[in-house]
């Protein structure tokens, strides 16, 4: 009897301790917890121009991208272009030695008719060969001329042709680099972000007091389902770094090729035909490509960057218009 007495005095005593427990944590939770109508108004001041803001965001992103796809294409042309002269210049140099060789036989051949001309009553047969040999030998000569002077002039062409698309490259990476450091920026619109979600965070809180008080909490719940689904921005910064890191480096890499270009194109070195001179010329050609190829690759690194931003962009996006949407 006594012991069915003490369990009957601890079970009280259990059953008390659990209703104190309970009572002091709702009466914390509720001091801690807004009304409703409060949790709202902050909600809605925290989160309701986070879409504006994004939106800008992605309209320089998609600027980015096309400026530096832009520049991708005008360094692919610049590199084809490059390759192309190569190609020119390797003709030149063929025709050229071909044609060092027509104007050496045609010297010996003159040196022949030279002595002929001393000797009177020469064979005339060999005297009209001879004659025949040098008119043919003039008149290749004269075609492999305007030949190599037609391959010097496309040559030349190309050249210039490379450093203006080296120059477009160059111009959309730093325009791109620009851009780019605009977006990573953003340090506001993520204290913003964690300001909603925070907000967002309290709503649930006032939406089940609320919802234990009998109050209807069905538009409260709608914003809170649409608002909470905020992530971290950091992928956005990020990727935007690395375009502005990349345009950055294009643009170096563009703006060398760019003035090796017109040193390789220039007079002064086209036209010094000295075994060093031309060696100059082939070094400063090969330069130039190698840069092009250079700021080509940066540009397409910051164009998937540029494109990978939007991605990331879009998912905020997404979350930030179904928010306003609600708080609307």
């Amino acid at each position: 009897m006594y012991k069915k007495s003490q369990k009957s005095v601890h079970a009280y005593i259990s059953v008390v301790f659990a209703g104190l427990f309970l009572c002091f944590n709702f009466s914390a939770f509720g001091a801690e917890t807004l009304d409703l109508n409060t949790a709202l108004q902050n909600t809605y001041r925290a989160c309701v121009n986070i879409d504006d803001d994004l939106h800008d965001l992605k309209v320089l992103a998609g600027v980015n991208t096309a400026v530096t796809a832009v520049g991708t294409g005008l360094g692919v042309g610049a590199v084809a272009t490059g390759l192309a002269k190569v190609g020119v210049d390797t003709d030149a140099e063929e025709l050229e030695a071909e044609l060092q060789e027509e104007i050496d036989r045609l010297n010996q051949l003159a040196l022949e008719q030279t002595y002929i001309d001393f000797i009177p009553d020469f064979d005339v047969e060999f005297v009209n060969s001879v004659d025949d040999t040098v008119r043919t030998e003039q008149s290749e000569i004269e075609e492999k001329q305007a030949k190599l002077a037609e391959l010097t002039k496309k040559s030349k062409k190309l050249g210039n042709w490379r450093t203006g698309l080296l120059a477009g490259n160059t111009a959309t990476n730093i325009a791109g680099a620009i851009i780019s450091s605009k977006t990573i920026k953003n340090k506001g619109l993520q204290e913003q972000i964690d300001e909603c979600i925070s907000a967002t965070k309290a709503l649930n809180n006032a939406i089940i007091v609320a919802k234990m008080n009998g109050e209807d909490v069905s538009e409260a719940k709608n914003i809170y389902e649409a608002c909470r689904e905020y992530v971290d921005i950091s992928p956005i910064k990020n990727r935007g770094k690395g375009a502005m890191i990349s345009s950055t480096i294009g643009a170096g890499l563009g703006g060398a090729g760019t003035i090796t270009s017109v040193m390789a194109n220039s007079d002064k070195v086209r036209n010094d035909n000295t075994d060093e001179g031309k060696k100059k010329e082939k070094n400063l050609n090969t330069a130039s490509n190698v840069l092009a190829v250079g700021a080509t690759a940066a540009s397409a690194t910051a164009t998937v960057f540029n494109a990978t931003q939007i991605s990331a962009i879009k998912k905020v996006v997404k979350v930030a218009e179904e928010c306003k949407g609600a708080l609307n």
